[in-house]
């Protein structure tokens, strides 16, 4: 999962910095996750952008939880290129102070983007929802891998649809039902949840919500595996990092009775993966919805 590890959420003040951004960069390395995320949206957004623009003299995007701003970017180039005429205004919500950084240097990497007038919020989604005030409208907004960490899934989804332009869409990217992480987290629920993330939530609840809200999505699945067979040797210190990662822990070894820790890995081995050439994968599958204005 992309952001599982986030500071106390009492703090109302940042999600990844210090040694978290460091195990959240681990993790992006090793799971290719951002890969397959950036593979699919590149082949669906460009006609999805299209339609954003028909009859349009501008496009707004807001980005919510956008952490380092490594799929942001892409997107935004993609953006540009597909509506080379249009001028793009960008504004980002992100909570983390050093995730921002990161993001504005990638920013400062690139002529284009340069270009695109940026506006920085740097909370958590909640509090802009209950801070921001005169809150403009958008075109595209997405929220990827940040939906974990609201406390109202629907109210979430019903306020930044209702600051969608005509034609707008919002794009949510979730882990999808039945993938490894919804058996881990749902299994062990009342081990890994916590005050930050006190319900575990994948595709299925987002789904429910838009259904409540009767709004029209479509969605799509986005496959994706990746290596944990060095989580299984105790020995080492990869498969040690994935396993804190995975459960949001500081220290596996350490932070659970030897008895679920055998169990964790039984569930990741027997239920979560498959095994190809002695070599045990993660399911790491996600869902993208797209929501209509």
């Amino acid at each position: 999962m992309l952001f599982r590890r986030i500071m106390a959420a009492e703090t109302k003040q940042t999600m990844y910095e210090g040694s978290d951004v460091q195990s959240f960069q681990f993790y992006l390395q090793h799971s290719g996750e951002h890969e397959a995320i950036l593979q699919f949206l590149m082949k669906h957004l460009p006609e999805e952008f299209k339609r954003i623009a028909a009859n349009k003299s501008s496009l707004g995007v807001l980005g919510v939880g956008s952490g380092g701003g490594e799929v942001d970017v892409q997107m935004l180039s993609l953006l540009q290129s597909t509506c080379s005429s249009l001028p793009i205004t960008a504004d980002i919500v992100e909570g983390s102070t050093e995730l921002v950084a990161n993001f504005k240097a990638l920013v400062a990497e690139n002529d284009n983007l340069q270009k695109i007038p940026f506006t920085w919020h740097v909370m958590l989604s909640e509090d802009y929802r209950k801070q921001v005030k005169d809150v403009k409208k958008y075109d595209f907004i997405h929220m990827i891998q940040m939906i974990y960490y609201v406390d109202d899934v629907t109210e979430t989804i019903r306020f930044y649809h209702n600051i969608l332009n005509k034609n707008g869409r919002l794009m949510i990217i979730v882990e999808k039902a039945s993938c490894g992480w919804d058996i881990l987290w749902r299994t062990f629920s009342k081990e890994l949840c916590n005050e930050t993330i006190p319900v575990y939530r994948s595709s299925q609840d987002v789904l429910a919500s838009l259904n409540t809200l009767g709004l029209k999505f479509e969605e799509h699945s986005i496959p994706n595996t990746f290596d944990i067979t060095e989580c299984f040797d105790p020995n080492s210190e990869t498969g040690e990092r994935l396993l804190r990662f995975m459960t949001a822990t500081n220290d596996f070894s350490q932070s659970f009775t030897p008895q679920i820790r055998a169990d964790i890995l039984n569930l990741l081995r027997s239920k979560c993966s498959t095994e190809k050439e002695g070599k045990i994968y993660f399911n790491s599958g996600l869902s993208f919805i797209f929501v209509h204005a």
